[in-house]
């Protein structure tokens, strides 16, 4: 009964209430990104800083035999930045309304971010030097995994939020804060390699 009269008293049926519930609850959620993406820049800002350390305590940078290529990761950079475009695509799509142009763009993208890894891989495989060689080669490895680490991630995520758009309903004009998230999340990964580029790749010619 007293359910009843507060739905009355408020002039809300409801499935309007559950409905601004469930809003509330995604505005929750970005707010939850955003604090998780804050500190995962501290932790990438903490590794930066270390780099950057023991590179100006070292004449020699990087030392003999931990030289890098630049060819592949400009490649794999082009890539990383492009798809930044091709998953906002994507969102633009689903705030039109358009399910099935947010699915191509973010499949697009997820394959992108595949390609980035596997360029990675590759380019571990013939470094010629392990993660054991230096204090440079320990960097490299560390930093650049942990960052192909949340490239997989956010292939993960596009992947579940396809999977997800195959519901009726599930992502629509109005109800799409999955498929933003995960269109911030990539953004995020791709300003990291950004930095990262220039930092172990870069500076290393100068």
């Amino acid at each position: 009964m007293q359910g009843t009269l507060d739905t009355a008293s408020n002039g809300r049926n409801p499935a309007t209430n559950a409905a601004m519930g469930h809003a509330e609850h995604e505005d929750y959620r970005l707010l939850g990104l955003m604090t998780f993406l804050f500190s995962e820049s501290l932790m990438f800002g903490g590794l930066f800083a270390v780099y950057l350390v023991y590179r100006s305590s070292n004449g020699a940078w990087p030392p003999a035999g931990t030289e890098v290529e630049l060819l592949l990761p400009a490649i794999n950079t082009v890539i990383l930045v492009s798809s930044s475009f091709v998953i906002h695509r994507g969102d633009s799509a689903i705030k039109k309304g358009d399910v099935g142009g947010m699915r191509f763009w973010y499949l697009a993208t997820a394959l992108m971010g595949i390609v980035f890894l596997g360029g990675q891989v590759y380019e571990y495989l013939n470094l010629g030097y392990g993660l054991g060689k230096n204090v440079f080669s320990s960097c490299f490895y560390v930093m650049t995994g942990f960052h192909g680490l949340h490239v997989l991630v956010g292939v993960l995520l596009m992947l579940g939020v396809i999977w997800r758009s195959r519901r009726e309903g599930h992502y629509n004009a109005e109800k799409h804060t999955g498929v933003e998230m995960t269109e911030i999340y990539w953004h995020f990964v791709d300003i990291i390699w950004i930095v990262l580029f220039a930092l172990l790749y870069i500076l290393t010619l100068f």
